[in-house]
C-alpha cells in the first residue's frame, strides 16, 4: 500500500512488504492473501475443516474454484453430471465433493459443464484473476506459475489451503532473493522449456531451496508472457518457492480487456502501479546466476529428476565416470529405472508414447509450436505407427481457440488424440497413464519415478520436440524437421485468432452459500469425512530410526498419486513408499527399510542425503508419515512446502549437516534407538555420544510444544487483517472482486505494550 519501506529492493521485497500485515518478533510474517485457486485433490479435507470449526470462506470473490488434477479428458458431448462422467469412485467421490463445498461456501467455480473449466495455473491468467504485484496460492506446487505476471505466487499444502480460506493471510517467513539472468539470442529451436529445463540442469533441483528466483535479461524480456509462464511453472523443480518476471508493456498488453481485469479508470491506476515493480538498480541479490543464451540446446530429460538433463545432441551420460558416491548411485538408480544404458545417444531413445499438455504446456502458444513442427514435417506427415500421442488443451477456452485456428485439424490429420482439458497424464490421476515399462516424451514438469504411471519412464521436452518425437517415433532433435521444412506445399500458413473471441462469458458475483446436508461421503462408498485439521503436540518422541540412504526422496515417492484421491487425512500408513514397499508385480512386501525389523516400528527417519520431500505440494506426504507412526524426520534439508506442511502435522522436519546425518543413520543401523526433544533442540542418542544440537523456527517450535491451532492464533489478529483488508480497497481497489461488500471492523482485544499476545 505503497509500503514505508525505504532503501533499494528486488521485486520479491516490493510484494511481500506490501502484503504484510503484522510481523512477530522473530521475524515471522502474517502475510494477506490476494488471489486463491481451489481444486479437488487438496481441498476436501481444507473445506471440511471449515465446517467442522463453524467457520466461512473469508473472501469468496477472492477464490476461483475448478476440477483439474484427476478429471478424465474424454470427449464432453454427452456430459450431463459429475455423477454419471466420472467413472473412477475415489476420482467422482473428490469432484463431487468439491461441487457440495463450492455451493455450500458460495466460491466461483468453473465445473465440467463451463468451458472455462482448466487446469488451475491456465484460468487463472485466462481470465485475468492473475495480476501483477499480488500474492496467490493454490495447494499445488506449480502455483509459481503465476510469478510470471510479476506476482508472488507459490504452493501450499491442505492445511495452509484451510488457513487461506478461513483468514485469508498466511504465515510465512520471508525467504531470499536469487536472481538468473539470460543474455543474448537463443538458438534456432530453443524456446522457453528448453531454457527452464538448462537452468534446473546448471543449479540442480535444490539450487533455489530458500529463495524466490527472478528471471531477468533479454531472453526474459524478449519471452511472451505465455513462456514467461512456462518458465516460473518450474522454478519448483530448481526448489526455490516461487519465481517471477517483472511485469512490463508485454504484461500489460496480455492483461487488458481479460474478464476479471481491472476496466477504465481502474486500469489506469493499476498499470501505473505495476510500473513501478521492478527491481531498483542497486538491489541486492543473495545469488545471482549469469548465463549466456547461446549456449542453451534443445535440451531433454534422461532419468527421474528434472536436473538429469542433456542436449538432444548428447548421450545419456555414465554413473562410472562420477566422482560424488551420492550422484554416481542416483544416476545408477535412475538408469536402472529408465532402462537406459550409459553413453546411449539422446536420439536413438524410442519412444512409446507422446504427451502435449500440462500447466507447463499446454498454452495455445504451445500448441502452435507443437502444430508448426508438423505442418514442417510435410502434409503427409503422421505420427509414428509404434507411438500413441495425445494432446490435452489447458482449458475449455484454450481448446476452442485452437480449433477455431485449425490446430485440432493439423493434430488429428497426423494421428494425434485430441482430448478435453485436464492435468491428465501430467501425474496420472486420471485414466490417462503410462504402463509399466512404457516410455514417453512429455511436455509436463516432472520425470520423477512413477509420475505418469507406475513403472513409467519419463523425458522432459519442449511441446515442439514432442512433436518432432511423435513424428519420429523416437527423441528428435526438432531442428531437422525445421530445416527440412516442405516449402512447396499447399498448407495455409497457420491462422491466429484472437483469444477475445472466446472471453465472452459474464463476470458474475460468486453465488451465495447454500448450506447443504453433507451427503458426498455416503453417496460415494466413502467412510465419513475426517474432522478438520487438529493441532498435535510434539515435546520429545524418543524410538526406533529407520536409516534412509537416498537424495532428492521426492512426495511422489513418499505417497504415490493413486492414494491422492482420498477425501481424509487418515488411513495412508500403507501409501507411505508404496513403490519401494510393495513389488509392482506380487504385492508382496520387499526388502525396503521401513518392512524390516524393528523399522516397520519406526518412529523417525534419519535421511542421509539432502532435498527431503521435494516436489509436489501435496499434504499427504507428511499424513502418511505420520500414520505410519514417524513424528520426526531427520535431514540435511527439506523441501520448503514439506517442511511447512509435516509441521502443519504436528511432525517435527530436524535439519542436521550431512556429516551428522549419515552419523545418525550409522547409529540406526546399529539398532540405537534415538530421542527428538524439542523443547532442549537436540537429539539424543542411547550409545552415550554426544546429543545433536539443531535450531527450529520460534513459532512453530511454541505451536508444536503448545499443540495450538494456526487459525485460531492467526484470528486473533482479526483486527490487523479487517484494517489492512480496508487500506487495500482504498489503494488497490481493483483487487476486490465483484460483489465484494466489505467488513465491518469488530471488537477484539488490541494489543498490548506492542508485543503479540499468542
Amino acid at each position: 500500500m505503497p509500503s514505508p519501506v525505504t532503501g533499494p529492493r528486488t521485486l520479491y521485497d516490493k510484494i511481500w512488504d506490501d502484503h504484510v500485515v503484522d510481523v512477530m518478533e522473530d521475524g515471522l510474517a502474517l502475510i494477506y492473501i490476494d488471489r486463491h485457486l481451489v481444486h479437488e485433490v487438496t481441498s476436501p479435507q481444507a473445506f471440511e475443516g471449515l465446517r467442522s470449526a463453524g467457520r466461512s470462506v473469508r473472501r469468496p470473490d477472492c477464490t476461483l474454484a475448478t476440477v483439474d488434477h484427476n478429471i478424465p479428458t474424454i470427449s464432453r458431448k454427452n456430459y450431463k453430471s459429475v455423477e454419471t462422467f466420472v467413472a473412477e469412485p475415489d476420482s467422482r467421490a473428490q469432484c463431487m465433493a468439491v461441487e457440495e463445498n463450492v455451493k455450500e461456501f458460495g466460491l466461483t467455480y468453473f465445473g465440467l459443464a463451463d468451458r472455462r473449466q482448466g487446469i488451475v495455473h491456465i484460468i487463472g491468467p485466462e481470465q485475468g484473476f492473475t495480476l501483477p504485484g499480488i500474492t496467490c496460492v493454490c495447494g499445488d506446487s506449480h502455483t509459481s506459475t503465476h510469478g510470471a505476471f510479476g506476482s508472488l505466487a507459490f504452493g501450499i499444502g491442505t492445511s495452509e489451503v484451510e488457513h487461506v480460506l478461513a483468514t485469508q493471510t498466511l504465515l510465512q517467513r520471508k525467504g531470499k532473493n536469487m536472481r538468473i539472468i539470460v543474455d543474448g539470442e537463443l538458438a534456432e529451436g530453443v524456446n522457453s522449456k528448453d531454457v527452464i529445463l538448462h537452468i534446473i540442469g546448471l543449479i540442480g533441483t535444490a539450487g533455489g531451496t530458500g529463495h524466490v528466483i527472478e528471471y531477468a535479461g533479454s531472453v526474459f524480456r524478449n519471452f511472451s508472457v505465455e513462456a514467461r509462464m512456462s518458465v516460473c511453472n518450474m522454478s519448483i523443480e530448481a526448489g526455490a518457492r516461487a519465481g517471477m518476471v517483472a511485469p512490463d508493456e508485454v504484461t500489460f498488453e496480455y492483461l487488458r480487456n481479460r474478464p476479471l481485469a481491472p476496466k477504465g479508470e481502474a486500469w489506469e491506476r493499476a498499470v501505473a502501479y505495476w510500473r513501478t515493480l521492478k527491481s531498483d538498480d542497486d538491489a541486492k541479490f543473495d545469488v545471482e546466476v549469469k548465463i549466456n543464451a547461446a549456449d542453451i540446446p534443445p535440451t531433454v530429460t534422461w532419468g527421474t529428476s528434472p536436473q538429469d538433463v542433456a542436449p538432444i545432441t548428447g548421450s545419456v551420460p555414465d554413473p562410472a565416470t562420477m566422482t560424488d558416491p551420492s550422484k554416481r548411485a542416483s544416476a545408477e538408480r535412475a538408469l536402472a529405472y529408465m532402462g537406459l544404458q550409459p553413453n546411449t545417444r539422446m536420439e536413438n531413445i524410442a519412444l512409446d508414447k507422446i504427451f502435449i499438455g500440462s500447466c507447463t504446456n499446454s498454452r495455445i502458444e504451445d500448441l502452435r509450436s507443437a502444430a508448426q513442427v508438423v505442418l514442417a514435417a510435410g502434409p503427409n506427415a503422421k505420427v509414428s505407427p509404434n507411438v500413441y500421442a495425445m494432446v490435452v488443451p489447458g482449458s475449455g477456452l484454450v481448446k476452442q481457440h485452437a480449433e477455431a485456428e485449425g490446430l485440432d485439424t493439423i493434430f488429428k490429420r497426423a494421428g494425434f488424440d485430441w482430448r478435453e482439458a485436464g492435468c491428465s497424464m501430467c501425474l496420472g490421476m486420471n485414466p490417462d497413464q503410462l504402463s509399466p515399462g512404457e516410455r514417453c516424451a512429455s511436455t509436463s514438469n516432472r520425470n520423477f519415478e512413477g509420475r505418469q504411471g507406475t513403472g513409467g519412464r519419463t523425458h522432459l521436452v519442449s511441446p515442439a520436440m514432442a512433436a518432432a518425437a511423435a513424428i519420429s517415433g523416437k527423441l528428435t532433435d526438432v531442428r531437422k524437421l525445421l530445416h527440412s521444412r516442405v516449402e512447396d506445399t499447399t498448407e495455409a500458413p497457420l491462422k491466429q485468432s484472437s483469444v477475445y473471441e472466446f472471453l465472452t462469458d459474464p463476470v458474475l458475483p460468486p453465488p451465495e452459500p447454500q448450506p447443504l446436508t453433507h451427503t458426498t461421503g455416503a453417496s460415494s462408498g466413502e467412510l465419513p469425512l475426517s474432522s478438520g485439521s487438529a493441532a498435535q503436540k510434539f515435546v520429545v518422541v524418543k524410538g526406533v530410526a529407520a536409516p534412509l540412504h537416498m537424495a532428492n526422496v521426492d512426495t511422489d515417492m513418499i505417497i504415490p498419486k493413486q492414494f491422492l484421491k482420498t477425501l481424509k487425512r487418515t488411513g495412508l500408513s500403507n501409501a507411505l513408499f508404496y513403490a519401494l514397499r510393495f513389488d509392482p508385480k506380487t504385492g508382496e512386501k520387499t526388502d525396503f527399510v521401513l518392512n524390516r525389523t524393528p523399522y516397520d516400528q519406526a518412529r523417525i527417519l534419519v535421511v542421509s542425503e539432502p532435498n527431503f520431500g521435494c516436489g509436489s505440494s501435496r499434504e499427504h506426504a507428511a499424513w502418511s508419515l505420520n500414520d505410519f507412526g514417524i513424528r520426526c524426520v531427520v535431514a540435511p534439508s527439506f523441501g520448503e512446502i514439506f517442511r511447512n506442511n509435516a509441521m502443519q502435522n504436528g511432525m517435527l522436519p530436524v535439519p542436521l549437516s550431512q556429516a551428522e546425518c549419515k552419523d545418525l543413520a550409522a547409529d540406526a543401523e546399529a539398532g540405537v534407538e534415538l530421542e527428538v526433544d524439542l523443547e532442549k533442540q537436540e537429539v539424543r542418542r542411547e550409545n552415550g555420544k554426544p546429543a545433536m544440537r539443531f535450531t527450529v523456527d520460534p513459532f512453530r517450535r511454541h505451536c508444536l510444544l503448545n499443540g495450538l491451532d494456526d487459525i485460531a492464533l492467526t484470528l486473533q489478529k482479526e483486527y490487523a487483517i479487517v484494517a489492512f483488508e480496508q487500506r487495500r480497497s482504498a489503494v488497490w481497489s481493483w483487487l476486490d472482486g465483484f460483489g465484494y461488500k466489505g467488513k465491518k471492523i469488530p471488537v477484539v482485544p488490541t494489543k498490548t505494550n506492542n508485543k503479540t499476545e499468542w
